[in-house]
């Protein structure tokens, strides 16, 4: 696999290294490439969730934590200096073959340190019944992007803080939550942070592309979509109608629908599920002047939506929209 190396030693914002997984996507021929990033306290959210359900707006402006969107579904992420993320992008189109390859890679690699990982759920890495990564995905054309987190440690009362919407619960709280649900690799390893981030470039990369200047610029060209307002809050507008639920397997969801007359104007749905097809043309662009009822719905729909949103079966979306 080609490791994707950048000129010098540079902390750059979250933003930078998204659209840096997009150019080597879009630029770089190699069948499979990897790259590693550390960033300044940042919070990072899918590409379907309100922010407002998500975060804890007030302290991460106290605490000078930065908030992005990404393309990719899933949930809300916060990362830091002491911990690490992985970017890898292939060739290969198929999501559940990408997940398994990504997520197994990972997994051996962590074994090879003497830790107990294993694989779990959608997107997940686990020591014992505790997380240390969560993975997420998107596609463009002939190509896959799969990225995520690998808590080396991290700061939880900022994690705790940041993701935790005001209304839901203390902070001190989340803290404690947190504890019980995530484990750091520094509990595991004698390695440090440097000396764990050589041996996963060496375990799993056999050459390396160091980019150019010009490469460089084109990226933070390209950055400037991932920092626009309309990018970070345009999924955040008001509807009539909210329907919240989750679906065991396919992730959380709530639907925002424009109503008139009891008719469907328009849907945003938000939430932390997997992307696999295209959401607006494939699917909600389908229920614009529909009638708001099950049976109206269902004959409007394709009998299958989870080449669409992983694992989401028809009647399941349907009782979202209208129980």
């Amino acid at each position: 696999m080609l490791y994707i190396a950048l000129p010098g030693k540079k902390v750059r914002r979250l933003s930078f290294y998204l659209a840096m997984e997009e150019y080597v996507a879009r630029h770089v021929e190699a069948e499979d490439c990897f790259f590693m990033w550390q960033v300044e306290p940042s919070v990072i959210f899918g590409r379907n969730q309100l922010i407002e359900n998500e975060l804890n707006l007030d302290f991460c402006r106290k605490h000078h934590i930065q908030m992005y969107r990404r393309k990719s579904g899933g949930g809300c992420v916060y990362a830091d200096m002491n911990n690490v993320m992985f970017s890898y992008i292939t060739s290969e189109e198929q999501v559940g073959f990408t997940f398994n390859r990504y997520i197994g890679m990972v997994v051996l690699m962590l074994q090879k340190l003497g830790v107990d990982a294993s694989p779990s759920g959608r997107n997940d890495v686990m020591i014992g019944n505790r997380k240390v990564s969560g993975n997420a995905f998107y596609k463009i054309p002939g190509r896959s992007i799969v990225h995520g987190t690998m808590l080396y440690d991290t700061d939880m009362l900022n994690m705790a803080g940041s993701l935790t919407p005001p209304t839901t619960k203390l902070i001190s709280k989340g803290v404690q939550s947190i504890h019980q649900h995530i484990d750091v690799l520094k509990n595991h390893i004698n390695l440090s942070i440097e000396e764990f981030k050589q041996f996963v470039r060496k375990e799993l990369c056999d050459e390396e592309l160091t980019l150019t200047a010009d490469d460089i610029r084109q990226i933070e060209q390209l950055e400037q979509e991932y920092l626009s307002e309309e990018f970070i809050y345009g999924k955040n507008p008001r509807y009539t109608v909210i329907k919240k639920r989750r679906i065991e397997g396919v992730g959380e969801f709530e639907a925002r629908i424009e109503v008139k007359n009891g008719i469907i104007k328009s849907v945003n749905l938000m939430g932390d599920y997997f992307l696999v097809g295209d959401l607006d043309n494939g699917l909600l662009r389908k229920l614009k002047d529909v009638p708001l009822e099950a049976g109206a719905i269902n004959r409007i729909l394709p009998d299958r939506i989870d080449d669409i949103i992983m694992n989401l079966m028809k009647a399941d979306f349907v009782d979202l929209l209208t129980t």
